[in-house]
C-alpha cells in the first residue's frame, strides 16, 4: 500500500509518515520500482500502535523505546503521564476559575481586568500580610468580585486575613451568601466553620435561612456560630442550642446575652429550656451555676419565680448565686 493510501486509511498525514520513517519509528518494508514507499499490513499495524501511544501523551522517543525494548515496563511511564496530566488539568482549572472570576466582575475595559488580576495575584501571595493588604487596599474604583472574595474566605487559614476578607465581603453586599453556603456542604469542617462565620456577618433573608439550616450541622462550632447569629436575628429555633452552649461552657456568656435579647418575644420558652436543663443533670454543678447566672440576663418578671426556687437548691453555690441575682432584680 502506497503512502497516500496509508495516510487516507490511517488518518495520519503523509508528512507525518515520512517523519516516522526518518526517525526509524515506522519504516515501510518495501519500495516500488519507482522508489515510492510501500507499507505492508504489519507496517500499518505499527502505525496504529504509534498513534495509540501518542494519544496517551507519550513522546515519539518514548514510543520508539516502548515498541523496541521488550524489557520496557509501562507502569512507571504511565504513572508519570498520570501525574503530568493531573498537573496540567489543575493549571487549566485554575486558569478557568480565574477567567470566570474576571467575567463575573463584569469588566468594562482592560483596566478593570488588570485590577482584578492584581487582586488575584495579591490573594495568591504566600505572605499573609500581602494577602491582607490586597483585601484592605484594593485599587481605586476597582470592581469587587464577590465570588472571588467568597472563595478566598473558605480557604484562608490566617485569622487576620480571614477577618479582612469577611469585612470586604460584608461591604460588597449580600450576594456572596450562595457562594459561602456551598462551603457548608464541604466534608472539611474548617471550610464549614469559615463559611458560617462569614455568613453570620451578612444580612438579608437568604443569610438568615442558611444560618437556620446550619443549626443541624454535626460540628458543635458551626452550630454555635449559627445559633448566636440566628438568635441575634430573633430565631427561636436557636434557643435549644444556646442553652446547650451554656451547659457546655462554650461561649456561655455570649449565649446568655443572646437569650436575654430573645426573651422579649420568647420568655416562656426560654425559661422552660433553662429549667429543664437545670433539672436534667443535678450533679453537674458548674453547668447549673452557668445556667443560674444566665437568668440574670432575662427580664425580672420572667426569671424571678425560677430564681426563688433555686435559692433553696441543694447545691449551695447555685442557691447563693440565685439569691444574689434575685436581690439585684428585686432592688
Amino acid at each position: 500500500m502506497l503512502i497516500g493510501e496509508v495516510a487516507r486509511r490511517c488518518g495520519v498525514s503523509s508528512r507525518m509518515l515520512r517523519h516516522y520513517d526518518s526517525l526509524g519509528l515506522v519504516r515501510p518494508t518495501g519500495r516500488t520500482v519507482g522508489g515510492y514507499r510501500e507499507y505492508s499490513a504489519q507496517d500499518i499495524r505499527r502505525i496504529f500502535h504509534v498513534e495509540g501511544l501518542r494519544s496517551l501523551g507519550l513522546s515519539l522517543r518514548q514510543i520508539g523505546r516502548a515498541l523496541e525494548d521488550p524489557a520496557f515496563a509501562p507502569s512507571t511511564l504511565v504513572s508519570e503521564l498520570i501525574r503530568r496530566t493531573e498537573d496540567r488539568l489543575k493549571r487549566e482549572q485554575e486558569l478557568l476559575d480565574r477567567l470566570r472570576t474576571i467575567d463575573a466582575s463584569a469588566p468594562l475595559d482592560w483596566q478593570d481586568v488588570l485590577r482584578v488580576v492584581e487582586l488575584l495575584h495579591g490573594l495568591d501571595s504566600p505572605s499573609a500580610a500581602h494577602r491582607q493588604q490586597a483585601v484592605l487596599a484594593p485599587a481605586e474604583d476597582a470592581p469587587v468580585p464577590i465570588e472571588l472574595l467568597a472563595k478566598a474566605v473558605l480557604t484562608e487559614a490566617d485569622p487576620n486575613v480571614a477577618g479582612a476578607l469577611r469585612w470586604a465581603l460584608a461591604r460588597a453586599g449580600d450576594d456572596g451568601v450562595a457562594s459561602l453556603a456551598a462551603g457548608l456542604s464541604s466534608e472539611d469542617v474548617d471550610i464549614r466553620r469559615r463559611a458560617i462565620m462569614a455568613i453570620a456577618e451578612l444580612s438579608g433573608e437568604e443569610a438568615t435561612t442558611v444560618l437556620a439550616d446550619a443549626l443541624g450541622d454535626p460540628d458543635p462550632t458551626v452550630r454555635a456560630h449559627a445559633a448566636l447569629a440566628s438568635g441575634r436575628r430573633g430565631a427561636v429555633a436557636a434557643i435549644p442550642m444556646l442553652v446547650d452552649m451554656i451547659v457546655e461552657g462554650a461561649n456561655d456568656v455570649e449565649a446568655a446575652e443572646v437569650l436575654g435579647a430573645l426573651s422579649l418575644e420568647s420568655a416562656d420558652r426560654i425559661m422552660r429550656a433553662l429549667a429543664d436543663a437545670l433539672t436534667a443533670d443535678t450533679t453537674n454543678s458548674a453547668a447549673r451555676i452557668r445556667l443560674t447566672q444566665a437568668l440574670a440576663e432575662l427580664p425580672p418578671t420572667a426569671a424571678q419565680d425560677l430564681l426563688r426556687q433555686l435559692t433553696h437548691d441543694e447545691d449551695r453555690a447555685v442557691g447563693l448565686i440565685a439569691s444574689a441575682i434575685l436581690r439585684t432584680l428585686e432592688g
